[in-house]
């Protein structure tokens, strides 16, 4: 054999032949319940994937149950899913990425289906809607909330999708290592949704059986609190992503204020000629001021948004897709 030759035992198996990484990754906080029945349904639907739990500071032994029944335990010290769920993107090093929470609400023997629907299609996410969320959400203020955020995403960013708090998720390595996670709480599903819509990242929705929590596994989710929570991360990603509405509504909602206030001063001068009310005058003559700007100050900050897309854009594509990466 020459020396010039390589073996074929030592050359890079094809992509098609070469077995992909697959990470089956559990946020989890206090879900002794659940994650030991979580761990063990994701290992026998997916067998060859690795899987994480991410324990966030549990007090019930969480993480040690969760290491008994095999799986890779490492810890987030900062309080909040959104903090678990980067360092879950920072850390793990795989192909394809499954998401799930460790409440067992998720039905582990779909993620075959979500895992191939990736593949096969060539999208970076799929997400898997919960099925009849709106009965099993726990709570009726929960449910309510769900509808009200889906239709106020629509208005917004878009119509990709329908489910945008699910946690049953599956990317692509170049999602998760292009996302810029910003949020600490639950509002990280929000802030994935949205930055698939900006970037027009490829994406599909699946429907999945959504299960009721065990009687002695209690729900994280605060309907008050992170609801006012989810409503400032709206605001502040749709002042980042598309400051021309945000700003230009201020703009507007400050024109309008002067126009009604300025309305009989205006019926008096015109009948007279004489403005009464000097310093009514002068506030409204301020507000639409301040609406003129804003409005402008939008449309400078919407060019400097584009900006940012097109470098979020580049790092995204910096990232082989699935189906061409070579190892």
């Amino acid at each position: 054999m020459s020396l010039a030759t390589t073996p074929s035992y030592l050359s890079p198996a094809p992509e098609a032949e070469r077995a992909l990484e697959i990470a089956v990754t559990i946020p989890c906080y206090n879900e002794a319940a659940t994650i030991a029945q979580v761990i063990a349904d994701f290992r026998a639907a997916l067998p060859s994937a690795t899987i994480y739990v991410f324990d966030n500071n549990s007090t019930d032994g969480t993480a040690d149950i969760a290491a008994r029944a095999g799986a890779v335990v490492r810890r987030e010290f900062r309080q909040g899913k959104g903090h678990v769920v980067r360092r879950i993107f920072a850390d793990v090093d795989a192909d394809i990425y499954v998401m799930a929470d460790g409440d067992a609400t998720y039905d582990a023997a779909m993620a075959p289906t979500l895992v191939e629907l990736l593949q096969r299609n060539h999208v970076d996410m799929v997400v898997g809607t919960r099925a009849d969320v709106t009965r099993n959400a726990g709570r009726e203020g929960h449910a309510f909330g769900n509808r009200i955020f889906n239709g106020l995403y629509h208005r917004i960013f878009g119509r990709e999708f329908t489910d945008i708090f699910s946690g049953y998720r599956v990317f692509s390595r170049r999602f998760v290592k292009s996302f810029p996670a910003v949020s600490g709480g639950f509002e990280i599903e929000t802030e994935m949704s949205v930055h698939a819509s900006q970037l027009g990242i490829p994406c599909m929705e699946r429907p999945t059986r959504y299960g009721v929590r065990p009687e002695d596994s209690a729900s994280k989710l605060r309907t008050f609190r992170d609801g006012f929570r989810i409503l400032g991360m709206f605001a502040m990603l749709t002042k980042e992503t598309r400051p021309a509405l945000f700003f230009g509504s201020i703009g507007a909602a400050f024109m309008l204020l002067a126009a009604l206030i300025s309305a009989p001063l205006m019926v008096t001068w015109i009948e007279t000629g004489l403005v009464p009310r000097f310093p009514t005058a002068i506030l409204a003559t301020g507000l639409v001021i301040v609406g003129v700007m804003s409005v402008f100050c939008g449309l400078i900050l919407d060019s400097l948004a584009r900006a940012r897309i097109e470098a979020k854009r580049a790092v995204f594509l910096n990232y082989s897709a699935l189906a061409n990466r070579k190892d």
